[in-house]
């Protein structure tokens, strides 16, 4: 094949690839829909709302642990193989779900299988897009963590129709079958992305490939990994208990503070696409460094403040549009810092702050006394992570390397 034909053979198969990813990450998104359901199972169950939301809180540990996985999955069966057995698992998972007579049965299926499933699917899917497209990494990162957010709105009104017009089991195995089409149909246009070659990439980039054990040695890696988790943590708590802080706090009517819920989908997925398209354009620690700010003017307006339905709405808003961005951007950092080739595994361990970031906030806040207490641990985790992105340097990097991260 001559020159021509195999770079228009590789652009299509990349461009197929992206293509089946946002289809899988729109599919897996859907799980973030799962409060529409806990009030509907705790009637079945007959158990309280907040034992039923367990199975949610298992479902994103799994997630996070599937995720740590996914690399050698990949390196052992391809990208396709292990994304077509996600949308399979998680189908099954959502369709056991529906025939769950207790608790325990749906900690297994809709936490544990249906957590696995996803997180064996997202990282992976992602990943091995990023790869595809090295000089666009931001903006892949932000198409496809976009699409898993937009999962998460879309399937909210596929399930709330679905609900509307059918009983919670035949909700459930209908939401499965659509999952797994999307999931399957995706996995089948995609392809593992060929080994990246280090002297073909941006002056950057780090000269060589890390594995994970030597990522893990440098100071570098565990550096951004108590950034990300400060950045899950907060996200995940405020807009975990958003609701509850403008019933509470600032003393709005539960439908007006439910109004968060909507300004933290649009915010997320703000920081989501600005943050992700700029990360290809400014040094991508410095849109990280940007984020943290966002985060920081969010966190003292909840402090610090005397909140009015306006500013809690900005606050808010500002942690959502923080958390949104970070989860894009990091993919493409951590490539920075270790290299493509290793990517899924390298970030693969990193991500599990986002399973330990989804219980910690509500952990300390039920330990130590509610918001207050946790909202200043996270502030204070967010100057300490401030000051980490300011001054962190690439390994290895040249001294010109050095000066041209300084000065981005």
């Amino acid at each position: 094949m001559n020159a021509p034909a195999l770079s228009s053979s590789v652009n299509r198969t990349r461009w197929l690839t992206l293509t089946g990813t946002i289809m899988t990450q729109f599919a897996l998104g859907s799980v973030y829909t799962w409060s529409l359901f806990n009030s509907h199972l705790s009637s079945k169950l007959d158990a309280p709302i907040g034992k039923v939301a367990l199975a949610f809180g298992l479902l994103s540990l799994g997630l996070a642990l599937a995720s740590s996985v996914a690399g050698k999955l990949q390196d052992r069966f391809g990208v396709r193989k292990v994304t077509l057995s996600a949308g399979l698992l998680m189908a099954a998972g959502l369709m056991l779900t529906s025939q769950a007579d207790s608790l325990f049965m749906l900690y297994l299926t809709a936490g544990v299988l249906v957590g696995l499933a996803d997180g064996a699917g997202y990282l992976i899917t992602l990943s091995n897009c990023v790869k595809w497209f090295p000089e666009r990494k931001g903006l892949i990162s932000a198409c496809s963590i976009g699409a898993y957010g937009l999962g998460s709105l879309g399937f909210k009104f596929i399930c709330s129709y679905l609900l509307s017009v059918n009983s919670l089991e035949t909700t459930f195995i209908i939401w499965g079958g659509l999952a797994m089409v999307l999931i399957v149909l995706g996995s089948l246009m995609m392809k593992d992305a060929p080994l990246q070659n280090a002297s073909a990439r941006r002056s950057t980039q780090p000269v060589r490939d890390y594995t994970l054990a030597e990522s893990m040695r440098l100071p570098q890696y565990w550096m951004l990994a108590l950034m990300f988790l400060t950045a899950c943590m907060s996200g995940l708590y405020v807009i975990g208990v958003a609701k509850d802080i403008g019933e509470s706090l600032v003393h709005l009517s539960a439908q007006t503070a439910a109004s968060a819920v909507t300004i933290i989908a649009i915010a997320n997925l703000s920081g989501r696409l600005i943050l992700g398209i700029m990360s290809d354009k400014v040094a991508r620690i410095r849109v990280i460094s940007l984020a943290q700010v966002v985060s920081l003017c969010g966190m003292s307006i909840l402090l610090f403040s005397n909140m009015s339905e306006t500013t809690f709405f900005v606050a808010v808003a500002c942690v959502a549009f923080s958390f949104g961005g970070t989860i894009t951007v990091y993919p493409s950092l951590v490539s920075d810092f270790f290299g493509l080739n290793n990517l899924t595994k390298n970030y693969g361990v990193i991500y599990l702050g986002f399973g330990v970031g989804s219980v910690l906030g509500s952990l300390i806040a039920s330990l130590f006394g509610g918001f207050m207490v946790t909202f200043s641990l996270i502030m204070a985790l967010l100057v300490v992570s401030l000051l980490m992105s300011a001054t962190i340097r690439m390994p290895n990097a040249s001294a010109e390397q050095k000066s041209e991260l300084q000065h981005a």
